[in-house]
């Protein structure tokens, strides 16, 4: 199954007048999405299940997306009327987004699937509490939040490990942990493109990290600054730096992948590769252009 077709089984139950029109919801998580699907394809036990298990999944993870980007910052009620019921929305439709996950396997008798997605999501928001205490306490490095996204990308899709058997319940955690790496690094990647704010982002965390006092304290004051962003993104290499972790997880998620032993599964997860390599390749022409 594509990913196409994957995004279009689960819209059947994310559908709803008013969140399509008030609310703008997060990007499917096709990649995860997709690489569950096929791998779970490979398992005699539960290859019949794998289409509903891999809607339930996103169902989840969307519900979780879509409350992730709800506003709780002192500025949120700032917004008026229509601003408030934008932030109501989202909460609802991530609650609506997990009615459903519910839904479905309670027909279909998964009773123990939701268990186990219930608590990856327990353990997911934990990990969230934990970032989010380092980062307002200003103690994170540019690894730690790396290891921090991964771990949150991967979440719900750890909790699918004994549903493998063989080599596949022991390559799954790693295979799904490097993947959701791989991820992060991309979607910080087209972050440093767009250059418009360094909060939030591996970039802001790595100049902390390793920048001059002065440089600090220009961050720290000066988030907004769109002249003194691209001067620190260039100054400390971030893109660059970026571009050499991505290429360095997607040469151990491939190494992974061949230790599977299954040329076919190598051939139907090449695609999902693809993307990671493709923003490596773009970076490196990107740099040399810029350096010309």
């Amino acid at each position: 199954m594509n990913k196409a077709r994957i995004n279009q089984m689960a819209n059947k139950y994310m559908t709803h007048d008013m969140i399509s029109l008030h609310t703008e919801l997060p990007e499917f998580p096709e990649g995860r999405i997709s690489l569950l699907h096929t791998v779970l394809n490979f398992q005699p036990g539960v290859a019949s299940q794998r289409d509903l298990l891999s809607v339930v999944t996103s169902l989840v993870q969307m519900g979780l997306d879509v409350h992730d980007t709800v506003d709780n910052s002192p500025n949120a009620g700032r917004n008026g009327l229509v601003g408030m019921r934008a932030q109501q929305l989202k909460v609802l439709a991530g609650d609506y987004f997990s009615s459903r996950f519910y839904h479905l396997l309670s027909q279909a008798g998964q009773i123990e699937t939701i268990r186990h997605l219930s608590e990856a999501v327990c353990n997911i928001n934990r990990i969230k509490m934990n970032l989010y205490g380092k980062m307002k306490q200003m103690k994170l490095n540019a690894e730690e939040y790396l290891h921090y996204g991964a771990e949150i990308k991967s979440g719900l899709f750890l909790s699918f490990t004994s549903f493998m058997s063989g080599l596949y319940e022991r390559l799954w955690p790693e295979l799904v942990e490097r993947f959701s790496r791989c991820e992060v690094l991309l979607h910080e990647l087209q972050k440093v493109e767009k250059m418009s704010s360094l909060d939030g982002s591996w970039g802001m965390w790595h100049i902390l990290q390793e920048g001059t006092e002065d440089d600090r304290r220009l961050l720290s004051e000066r988030r907004e600054d769109q002249h003194l962003i691209k001067s620190l993104l260039n100054k400390y290499d971030v893109a660059e730096k970026l571009d050499g972790l991505l290429r360095q997880s997607t040469g151990q998620l491939q190494s992974l992948l061949q230790r599977l032993q299954s040329d076919k599964l190598l051939r139907e997860l090449q695609p999902l590769i693809e993307p990671f390599l493709q923003a490596t390749g773009q970076q490196r022409a990107t740099a040399l252009k810029e350096l010309g």
